[in-house]
């Protein structure tokens, strides 16, 4: 059976003096989230679970909430969900 050719790459021992990738771990500063995004975050979810319980509770004795009627339900859950998408943004 033939043998394999060796090259001259190949038959090179690994010395210690070539550079290797440094293993000590780096923080990477993202910033982080400002205060207002959090404050707008909360707060449109606290206000729109807040309208649904008013609209729950007390729909029928505010004239704003009778009138809107089922759009109370859009509006609280608008609400809701908006505050939901931005925790996408959060860091």
């Amino acid at each position: 059976m033939p043998k394999a050719k060796v090259t001259k790459d190949a038959a090179r021992p690994v010395s210690s003096t070539t550079t290797s990738a440094s293993r000590t771990p780096v923080k990477i500063n993202t910033g982080g989230t400002p205060a207002w995004y959090k404050a707008i975050m909360f707060g449109l979810m606290i206000l729109g679970l807040a309208w649904l319980i008013v609209f729950y509770v007390a729909g029928d004795q505010i004239p704003l909430l009778s009138e809107l009627g089922p759009w109370n339900y859009a509006i609280g859950f608008a609400g809701l969900i908006a505050g939901l998408l931005m925790t996408m943004g959060w860091r």
